[in-house]
């Protein structure tokens, strides 16, 4: 098979030509399997190109995802159906292997919203406001209709979950990258201070939450917005998305589209009958966003020191730079700014 990396697939040419054949209900006449170069993820994609015997050329194509380990339910197949039968713009599932551990999905193209706003700069905030449409799918058609057999319905973020990944991002940043040596005090101290933050963060009314929606996760197929990596998400507060996407570590967004942006996700809440109180929101929002850029730059440095996979390392600035300026907006989180400045000493948050 074509470019496919044989030691990683749990699969073979004759495996996939016989699912084809028998999904196309005709004969596969060329094939070809690509492996993805994928985001931070234990889990392996794979591109299946062919044509049928009635067709020319290869216009076909499927992806494969290959799960880290095998399961019987994946939460990817609980949360896709459940996002599909409420219009939430989500691949199709075509077949799930469970003895594989293989599924087999829409291929909704190679380009992410990222690349569509660097292609298409002008429209910018047209795709950006599409992307806070979903968030607002999530915040209400999501959260109304969650029953208790979803996998995100009786997961949270906590107090223990928010501080498992500061300190996480203390293990794999502070103590691995940095490798900044704090003696027990002042590792206390840190903590401390940033368990007032999730200590918050955990009291605020919970919605479903992608967990993940970033630039590089909303995919542009066919003119539309189609959302993936979902499968973890969990119940938190309405800003944690929008953190995620407004804030996000690989498209950095001017203050006043930001602004902008937020206002849209207001008015939309508003239009939906649910009325967002600014002063409380904005503060929750600055709070979020400072857990939840701590977190992603634990994960980039978990990514470089143990996985040893580089390519988010530019990824670290431009997110400590959104840290800076949260601690300088904000007077209420002024108290992070020694414990942080002692764990990060390149913040020089004051």
């Amino acid at each position: 098979m074509e470019n496919m990396n044989i030691k990683l697939a749990r699969f073979d040419k004759d495996y996939l030509i016989s699912w084809l054949e028998l999904f196309a209900k005709e004969p596969v006449s060329q094939i070809e399997c690509i492996l993805l170069k994928g985001d931070a993820s234990d889990r392996n994609y794979y591109r299946a190109k062919y044509a049928l015997k009635s067709s020319h050329g290869m216009p076909r194509s499927v992806i494969i995802m290959q799960l880290a380990k095998l399961e019987t339910e994946p939460d990817f197949n609980c949360i896709q159906k459940f996002l599909r039968n409420l219009d939430i713009p989500v691949p199709d599932i075509f077949h799930f292997d469970a003895k594989q551990g293989l599924l087999f999905l829409t291929d909704c193209g190679d380009t992410h919203l990222a690349d569509q706003i660097t292609e298409e700069p002008k429209k910018t905030v047209f795709w950006y406001q599409k992307a806070i449409d979903i968030i607002v799918a999530f915040h209400i058609r999501a959260t109304v209709n969650i029953t208790p057999d979803s996998p995100a319905h009786s997961l949270f973020f906590d107090e223990e979950k928010l501080m498992w990944e500061m300190n996480f991002m203390l293990e794999h940043y502070v103590q691995g990258m940095l490798m900044s040596a704090l003696d027990k005090d002042k590792k206390n101290e840190v903590r401390e201070a940033l368990r007032t933050v999730c200590k918050t963060l955990s009291k605020e009314d919970r919605v479903f939450t992608h967990r993940d929606y970033h630039s590089k996760n909303i995919m542009i197929h066919n003119g539309k917005l189609k959302v993936i990596d979902f499968q973890d998400a969990r119940m938190g507060p309405c800003q944690y998305d929008l953190v995620s996407l407004l804030k996000d570590s690989y498209v950095v967004l001017n203050d006043s589209l930001r602004s902008e942006l937020l206002e849209y996700y207001i008015e939309r809440m508003k239009q939906n009958g649910r009325e967002v109180i600014r002063e409380p929101f904005y503060k929750i929002f600055d709070w979020m966003s400072l857990q939840r850029n701590l977190k992603a730059i634990g994960t980039f440095a978990y990514q470089h020191k143990v996985l040893g996979n580089d390519r988010y390392l530019q990824y670290i600035e431009p997110t400590l730079d959104y840290i800076r300026q949260t601690l300088v907006n904000r007077r209420d989180l002024k108290f992070l700014s020694p414990a942080l400045n002692s764990a990060i000493p390149t913040l020089n948050a004051n």
